[in-house]
């Protein structure tokens, strides 16, 4: 069931979002040579603790996890998709980080990813995240009253192949709310014309994830929550909370 939420819940959700932003930004300025994903994870909780927000991803377990989700940063260096968990694995070089954070705030959720470069970039690299992020703009482009979940699909896959890049199958953007998951799903590929109409009042976590070697192929990870490429290329992963409104998209993630 998709919920349509008011001018006054987006509003709120905004105070989510950006909490969501400032914890990302804080991520970004501290990911450098030598510091550890864990430490990634404190900064971040940090963040949440001098917002009073709380954490959507610490605890959450859906049906396909073996655990609990233990950290409240998905940290996913190089050859990781999305969900890698932080661990003790010190940043290195040229690594690429794609991080993911939630935020709860007064009932209502926020939820945001960026990719970026520690130390020296690598040309492929800054491309690859470019692109996602253009993808990303895309989507967010597409998302207007009157339009349908299709085109949001379209728009991003349409980015993202026409650069080369692989897409995922089965793993894309989704309704955010109270949850951090709702209706309705946002895939990174689709017909245009095509799924749910999009109106006024619906929030969606659009997220384009791009695989560099052009194949779509991958597996998960021994820790039952990491996806990884199967063929060991670099992956990127861009995301923002996006609120359908008369007046065009409204991004909630943003500073």
């Amino acid at each position: 069931m998709v919920e349509l939420k008011t001018a006054a819940s987006i509003d709120a959700m905004r105070e989510a979002g950006r909490v969501v932003a400032q914890a990302l930004t804080a991520v970004r300025e501290s990911a450098a040579v030598g510091v550890s994903l864990l430490e990634l994870d404190t900064i971040a909780h940090d963040v949440l603790r001098a917002a009073g927000a709380t954490s959507p991803f610490l605890g959450y377990r859906p049906s396909f996890a073996p655990t609990a989700y233990p950290a409240v940063l998905c940290t996913s260096v190089n050859d990781a998709i999305v969900h890698g968990i932080p661990t003790d694995y010190r940043l290195r070089d040229g690594d690429l980080l794609s991080a993911d954070f939630g935020a709860e705030l007064d009932g209502w959720v926020g939820d945001s990813a960026v990719s970026m470069i520690v130390g020296s970039p690598r040309p492929a690299d800054e491309r690859l995240i470019r692109t996602a992020e253009r993808a990303l703009e895309a989507g967010i482009a597409a998302a207007v009253v009157g339009n349908r979940i299709g085109d949001i699909s379209h728009a991003v896959g349409t980015v993202c192949r026409a650069a080369g890049y692989g897409v995922p199958h089965g793993f894309g953007g989704h309704g955010v709310g109270r949850r951090m998951h709702e209706d309705p799903d946002v895939p990174n590929e689709g017909r245009p014309g095509r799924g749910f109409p999009l109106r006024e009042g619906m929030v969606l976590a659009i997220e384009p994830m791009l695989i560099a070697s052009g194949r779509d192929g991958y597996h998960p990870a021994p820790d039952g929550w990491t996806l990884v490429t199967d063929d060991g290329s670099r992956a990127a992963h861009a995301e923002h909370t996006v609120a359908i409104t008369e007046a065009g998209p409204r991004i909630l993630t943003a500073l």
